[in-house]
């Protein structure tokens, strides 16, 4: 496996790019290369390698499902609670992660399957589906973004 592969799968939520670079995710997807991609984790133990999360907030993020959390260093996580597609990110433990669309545009397959190197398909298959849930922590609250 190559590091600058880009993987097309369906997660937990959505059709996903995913990579372990998240500079080429920007660069298919057409955005500034140094904008912040949200890192999908397979554990709550991998998270914890990343970053130090609030005491306050630790039973949130172990419930939460479906939801991305964005920290006040600006990094967004999402801790995968679906089996299938936490069956291939075991593989690497970590990955970045973007929606399988070009900015601002809806999500196409045909374009989906040209921006990826390897596509990973599952019993469920590739589709557009509803997006996480996000919500930006810091040390005193958590603010509902969407």
């Amino acid at each position: 496996m190559n590091a600058r592969w880009v993987y097309l799968a369906q997660t937990d939520t959505t059709a996903g790019l995913l990579s372990l670079d998240f500079e080429r995710l920007n660069t298919l997807k057409e955005r500034s290369p140094k904008q912040p991609v949200l890192l999908e984790v397979d554990s709550l133990s991998r998270l914890k390698t990343h970053l130090r999360v609030p005491v306050r907030f630790k039973n949130h993020l172990r419930r939460a499902n479906k939801s991305t959390f964005v920290f006040p260093n600006h990094q967004a996580f999402r801790v995968v609670r679906d089996e299938s597609h936490r069956g291939f990110l075991k593989h690497f433990g970590s990955m970045y992660s973007t929606s399988a669309n070009k900015t601002g545009l809806a999500f196409d397959k045909k374009i989906a399957f040209q921006m990826c190197d390897v596509v990973v398909l599952d019993a469920r298959g590739i589709f557009s589906g509803v997006p996480s849930k996000m919500f930006k922590i810091n040390q005193s609250k958590i603010i509902k973004m969407r």
